[in-house]
């Protein structure tokens, strides 16, 4: 039993650790546009806020919380596969989106779509809720990025809703996982 935990909590860590960074990469990346200092203050909070659940989550797996990623977890072949998928669906939609369509202001949209299927997929297989939920806000994102970016929205709009917000929705998914994984209080303390 022991080991499992141990598992779990290493699902845990390490599905955090990939969100976190990949959250800060499309919080950083896709806040650019924004006028003022707006670029500066969303990468400085982008930064802190995943420095705090980095935090939290080496806390929850110290203190014994368990949770995360069932069964064979990121050694799972059924894991792999669907990355491997994901990574040919997200290079071959971008050479088609900007080679063959030119329409390069759908790249931050497809990337969200692709990333948010991956989520649902992964949500299926390993039958996590909170990774279903994921994968539903960032296709939603997604669409909702391809949508503005068809009716001519700025870039900027077209990249915080699909690109930032999706860094948005990785951290909230690490936030509930931390918070899921936090050992019951007892009683009288």
């Amino acid at each position: 039993m022991a080991e499992a935990g141990g598992r779990a909590r290493s699902g845990m860590v390490v599905g955090s650790i990939i969100a976190l960074v990949f959250g800060t990469v499309f919080v950083e990346v896709n806040s650019g546009g924004l006028p003022g200092n707006g670029p500066l203050v969303v990468r400085i909070a982008g930064v802190v806020v995943a420095v705090g659940l980095l935090i939290a989550v080496l806390r929850a797996a110290r203190g014994g919380a368990a949770g995360g990623v069932p069964g064979g977890g990121f050694a799972d072949r059924r894991y792999w596969n669907i990355v491997g998928i994901e990574g040919l669906a997200l290079f071959g939609g971008l050479a088609v989106i900007n080679a063959v369509v030119g329409r390069p202001e759908f790249a931050v949209p497809w990337i969200a779509l692709v990333v948010g299927v991956h989520f649902l997929v992964l949500g299926q297989v390993w039958r996590l809720e909170l990774f279903k939920w994921l994968g539903v806000g960032q296709t939603v994102l997604g669409v909702a990025g391809f949508v503005l970016a068809a009716i001519g929205a700025s870039k900027t709009t077209v990249e915080v809703v699909a690109g930032v917000l999706s860094g948005v929705a990785l951290f909230a998914t690490v936030a509930a996982a931390v918070f899921r994984a936090r050992p019951a209080a007892t009683v009288g303390s």
